[in-house]
């Protein structure tokens, strides 16, 4: 029985107006190399000040993780060379980080859920960034913007929990919605604002695996087909008697498929030690006391008093209180309405699919709590289907309209009159003679195609509750 054995490295980029180190701009898609100073290029003589507001989201977050804060830490010199780290070293924490520990739960609901713990989650720089021109292992030549570098970010380093890349892109979801929560940072990974590495082994039984390191996703599903090919490859190559190799990887989109970059450091290859022109980072209780009073109802609980209080299932609530914008529009529309599964129901596909084909937030729609209380309203007086509905909510969302405009302009109010609908089941039942004896020998699922054939006749109008009931009579009517 093959095991796999993961790890996450996620770096997330805090939402400062000014780097860690210098007062240049974080501003994102500026034009190449226009935010660097001798600070962040690393220019010899220039002197780094640490930014408060970084060190504020950096305890934030900790507290967010369930983690200890370190009142006590410090900053290293971690020691690499890349063309895009100018200094020749990224300043980080080591031996001390900014938070110690914590966990979030994934998957399920209740006692189903995961604890995923985390190792560490600790303040650093960010590199520049390297252009290829071509795949990144065969490219011929690279750009270096250095805007970025310099840029503060928190990196967590999970323990080794992950066992699925299910439960990989779970914790990732999660993550990114708590950082949008407290406002720390954007978590867009198409804009680099959260980066994610993994590490990932595959042992046989009781064996240890050699762990193997992939770099390079820039989406959460990145991430998860790189997981699931290099499960497939390494349980593939250790069924042919083949070694691991402990390497860092490259995942290429395009064939969905990881490839060797370069044998993996160790971490003496670093070379930590202490940064020189950084003094220690003390925190008093009364600084971490009063940005633990800044966090908001989290996602995960959110989500956890979605299910309870409003009674909807798992996904939606899951699916709503991840979004902040949209949790808090279905919660302000459940409190004036009292509807939440027909709220979420509408949420989640009507105007989940119109934010999707226009590209807006919830916030930026024309469709406010009276609106929708309008809609449901219509519904329960059966002035319209329910079908009906659905496309009153699309023309609103499209129009600004309100829905009673809308019902009385199309004129597309719901027939309840019985003996109406009772009229067009009759031409119905006259025009289909063939499923009506179906139905009398005992093919009673063709009554459904018969409802269908009477909604034909209403143009969509009438009342379907009304006709199942009088379509049923006017059929067990005729077996007399």
């Amino acid at each position: 029985m093959y095991k796999p054995t993961i790890g996450l490295e996620i770096h997330v980029q805090l939402m400062t107006k000014t780097k860690i180190f210098c007062s240049c701009s974080t501003e994102f898609a500026s034009e190449p190399n226009t935010h660097v100073c001798p600070v962040c290029i690393g220019l010899p003589g220039a002197l780094p000040v640490l930014n408060e507001k970084a060190v504020e989201y950096g305890v934030k977050l900790g507290i967010a993780l369930n983690a200890y804060i370190n009142k006590f830490s410090s900053f290293y010199r971690k020691n690499y060379f890349y063309p895009d780290l100018p200094k020749g070293y990224q300043i980080t924490q080591y031996v001390i980080p900014i938070a110690k520990g914590g966990y979030l739960e994934v998957g399920g609901s209740g006692a189903q859920k995961k604890k995923i713990h985390i190792e560490r989650t600790h303040i650093e720089e960010d590199s520049g960034k390297s252009i290829h021109m071509g795949d990144i292992t065969e490219s011929e030549f690279s750009f270096i913007d250095f805007n970025r570098s310099g840029i503060p970010l928190m990196e967590i380093v999970t323990l080794p929990d992950i066992e699925t890349p299910d439960e990989a892109y779970d914790f990732l979801i999660l993550l990114r919605s708590i950082v949008r929560y407290i406002g720390v940072s954007t978590g867009d990974m198409e804009k680099g604002a959260m980066r994610c590495d993994v590490n990932i082994s595959v042992s046989k039984d009781k064996t240890i695996g050699t762990k193997v390191e992939i770099k390079n996703l820039n989406s959460f599903r990145s991430v998860k087909r790189a997981l699931e090919y290099e499960i497939e490859r390494q349980i593939g190559a250790l069924k042919k008697g083949e070694r691991i190799v402990q390497e860092t990887r490259h995942f290429d989109e395009k064939e969905d498929t990881t490839k060797p970059m370069r044998t993996k450091e160790e971490l003496n290859d670093y070379r930590y030690f202490p940064e020189p022109d950084l003094p220690p980072l003390v925190l008093s209780d009364e600084f971490i006391e009063n940005i633990k009073k800044t966090i908001p109802e989290l996602p995960n609980k959110k989500e956890e008093r979605f299910i309870k209080e409003f009674g909807i299932s798992n996904d939606y609530a899951r699916t709503i209180a991840y979004n902040p914008k949209l949790a808090e529009y279905f919660e302000s529309i459940v409190n004036f309405t009292g509807r939440a599964k027909y709220v979420a129901n509408f949420l989640l596909v009507n105007i989940s699919a119109f934010l999707n084909e226009t590209g807006k937030e919830v916030d930026e729609i024309a469709f406010p709590k009276e609106y929708f209380k309008e809609l449901l309203d219509l519904i329960d007086n059966k002035t319209i289907s329910l079908n009906s509905a659905k496309e009153i909510l699309d023309e609103s969302l499209h129009t600004g309209n309100s829905p009673s405009e809308i019902v009385a302009k199309k004129g597309i109010t719901q027939i309840t009159d019985e003996a109406t609908i009772k009229q067009f089941i009759k031409e119905t039942l006259k025009e289909n003679d063939a499923q009506v004896n179906q139905y009398l020998s005992g093919k009673t699922k063709v009554m459904g195609f018969l409802v269908g054939q009477v909604m034909k006749k209403s143009k969509g109008k009438a009342n379907p509750e009304i006709i199942n009931k009088v379509l049923y009579n006017e059929l067990e009517n005729l077996k007399k």
